[in-house]
């Protein structure tokens, strides 16, 4: 099988969704939004590691059903986050990329059962940093997954968690320059998460593309205000549309397009 791959020079890959996957509505008017805009990706979450046992933990294998119906329909790629070692399997026949979250990025043995799982068919795998980790520990960490040979990898920054309260998180926009000098792999900013708050998400996605990043993680819901998890933080899709217009003529400045 061949993967769309979450990389291509001279090009920026929005990554655009929902924080969670809730039903096919709301998929299908992303889904439509991310075609009729020329974008590549859809991302949400079926399997939610949340901080509370309370909170909402996804749909499981309901959501990723959905994702790769709209995906399909839609001619999108999809993305979304492997959570247990148990679980690839079974994502990996949903999806065209796999993504490890910042609560997983040390969990080594996940990373190295999906070095294994895609050794052969080099499934792109989206790999963001741990909330309190360097950029060494990162990249160090990130040669689990490119070992058994599959080198469609993206490292993925989506802030740390500093003293500052201003923000969810504390985007380290320099990680972008400085993965650029020592390493050969991508780099994603997520700039939903250390955003927290929609109004913030404009500004962080601009200096993203400014500053050089391979592709850019945005959130995206038909409603936020009722999303069962991050709802502050996503976009609706006339922003994202609106925003995404502004990207554009940024990216072409610096020489790329967005895709």
């Amino acid at each position: 099988m061949t993967y769309d791959p979450l990389f291509k020079e001279g090009t920026i890959t929005m990554l655009a969704g929902p924080c969670s996957i809730e039903g096919a509505e709301q998929m299908e008017e992303v889904a439509a939004c991310l075609e009729r805009n020329g974008l590549h990706w859809i991302r949400g979450g079926a399997f939610k590691p949340r901080s509370s046992p309370y909170s909402f933990q996804g749909l499981g294998e309901e959501g990723l059903r959905i994702m790769a119906d709209v995906g399909a329909r839609h001619h999108l790629s999809t993305l979304t986050e492997v959570v247990d070692t148990k679980l690839i399997g079974l994502t990996m026949e949903y999806v065209g990329g796999l993504q490890i979250g910042t609560r997983n990025m040390a969990n080594f043995e996940l990373l190295k059962a999906i070095a294994a799982a895609t050794a052969e068919n080099h499934m792109p795998v989206l790999y963001k940093r741990g909330m309190a980790a360097t950029i060494d520990e990162w990249l160090s960490a990130a040669e689990y997954l490119t070992m058994d040979g599959n080198p469609n990898v993206m490292l993925c920054e989506r802030g740390l968690r500093t003293f500052e309260s201003a923000t969810r998180f504390t985007l380290d926009i320099a990680a972008v320059p400085v993965v650029h000098k020592r390493s050969l792999l991508p780099i994603c900013v997520d700039v939903s998460h250390p955003a927290g708050q929609v109004d913030l998400v404009p500004s962080l996605a601009k200096a993203a593309v400014a500053a050089g990043a391979d592709s850019i993680m945005i959130e995206v819901h038909p409603c936020p205000a009722q999303a069962k998890s991050d709802g502050a933080q996503q976009l609706t899709i006339a922003q994202f549309e609106d925003l995404l217009r502004e990207l554009r003529e940024i990216a072409a400045a610096v020489g790329k397009t967005i895709e």
